[in-house]
């Protein structure tokens, strides 16, 4: 069981997992940030499309079990949940922002950068959320 094996099989199992709320895979959706391989157990780290999600742990049991069925020879999976940096529409896949304006009627870039003005104004707005102190600016 190589790792590229294991993440190919990984990805076509992940892409039957559908958030609760936004009906697109969490592949094409961009909630799947990094599948590593390590001694037999798939380590997962995954983000949520909000900060704080009430769903977090229902979408990541839902990750684990799917990855489990679908390659069974791994020893586990473990997933972690990464908060920050937050997500954003630009993480999805561009198969998933089309998906979503089917469903939709609107692009949800579009949306985000018409309430946001930018993705580094929400990172602003999440720091403060999640009281994440500002990164030190950079003098050059």
């Amino acid at each position: 069981m190589n790792e590229e094996e294991v993440r190919v099989k990984a990805l076509a199992a992940l892409k039957m997992v559908f958030d609760p709320e936004i009906p697109v895979n969490v592949v094409d959706l961009g909630l799947i940030r990094e599948l590593k391989l390590q001694d037999g157990v798939l380590k997962v780290r995954m983000t949520m499309t909000a900060p704080g999600c009430p769903y977090y742990q229902m979408l990541a049991q839902m990750v684990k079990d799917s990855l489990k069925a679908a390659i069974p020879e791994l020893k586990d999976v473990e997933v972690e949940i990464e908060w920050y940096p937050p997500w954003t529409p630009f993480d999805m896949t561009p198969e998933g922002r089309e998906e979503f304006k089917k469903k939709f009627g609107y692009d949800i870039a579009e949306s985000f950068l018409k309430r946001y003005g930018s993705v580094e104004n929400y990172y602003k707005m999440v720091r403060q959320y999640l009281g994440i102190k500002e990164p030190e600016e950079k003098n050059e």
